[in-house]
């Protein structure tokens, strides 16, 4: 009789049923997010995190595209994706089910710190989206199922630490960051301004004038920067903030509301179409 690991017996498991979420944040992590979910027709909206996302498909495959580039990845690929890096994805053939954490600059500088001994200059990165490397994605499912799992602390703490520091030692950078034009700094200065206005009712006349561009050519000059529009990049400010309430104990209603959302069921169409899950399934995880 054949001899398979849990990996492979994991890979092998059919993509069938409803699909599922899991949200929960790992003390252990500075309170970092992790993810499982199995998703067969779910298509994720272009959003970005403050964090890094790193994640891999357990079985099926999916879509992406991530910095304007688009690929399909599958067992044995891994996701790196930095900060503020603008990213969607959706279901190849018949779906997929997947891991996903969302580690702080502060706890990867930590890290990699305590790897050195020495200070790290530089904010962290990753030079590539994808990467196939199937020992290190299984090292990966290993650990992140240690957080989700009822084991001993050290086990779980050791799994995903020696994963993040191999991970960044192996295909980490240092961000450099280029000149801009000045065609690059009038739509920073409109990403700026959402930032700081993303609860009130922000209108495209607004943020010509702030950039000192036409509309069109805003529209233009903003999805070239960060690969996104001026209404999708405030939208999806705002569900980052929304998390962050939710995190806090808020209500779904009084979220909505503080973000700038039209009602709480705007809300909840903008948020699933993000995260994957609803405000009151993120909010309880």
């Amino acid at each position: 009789m054949q001899t398979i690991s849990q990996e492979q017996a994991i890979e092998a498991m059919p993509l069938q049923g409803a699909e599922q979420t899991r949200f929960w944040r790992d003390g252990r992590f500075k309170g970092m997010e992790c993810l499982s979910a199995t998703f067969i027709t779910h298509e994720f909206a272009p959003h970005a995190h403050d964090t890094f996302s790193i994640g891999a498909i357990e079985a099926g495959s999916q879509i992406s595209t991530i910095k304007g580039e688009r690929s399909q990845t599958g067992p044995g690929d891994l996701y790196l994706i930095n900060p503020d890096e603008v990213h969607d994805g959706h279901p190849g053939n018949d779906g997929y089910r997947y891991r996903m954490i969302y580690p702080t600059v502060e706890l990867v500088v930590e890290v990699l710190e305590d790897v050195t001994g020495r200070t790290f200059q530089g904010t962290p990165s990753f030079s590539r989206q994808w990467l196939t490397a199937p020992e290190l994605a299984a090292a990966f499912h290993r650990a992140h199922r240690t957080l989700e799992g009822k084991v001993g602390a050290l086990e779980a703490d050791e799994g995903m630490f020696s994963f993040l520091a191999t991970l960044f030692q192996r295909h980490g950078s240092a961000i450099i960051l280029p000149p801009r034009t000045r065609e690059s700094s009038a739509v920073h200065r409109v990403r700026d301004y959402l930032l700081a206005n993303y609860s009130t009712d922000v209108g495209l006349d607004e943020l010509a004038k702030v950039a000192g561009l036409s509309r069109a050519h805003l529209i233009r000059a903003f999805r070239k920067e960060f690969h996104i529009t001026p209404h999708a990049f405030l939208t999806d400010k705002r569900v980052r903030e929304a998390k962050t309430l939710l995190r806090q104990g808020w209500s779904a209603a009084d979220t909505a509301y503080h973000c700038g959302f039209a009602d709480q069921a705007h809300f909840t169409r903008h948020f699933k179409a993000r995260t994957g899950g609803t405000p009151g399934a993120f909010r309880t995880g």
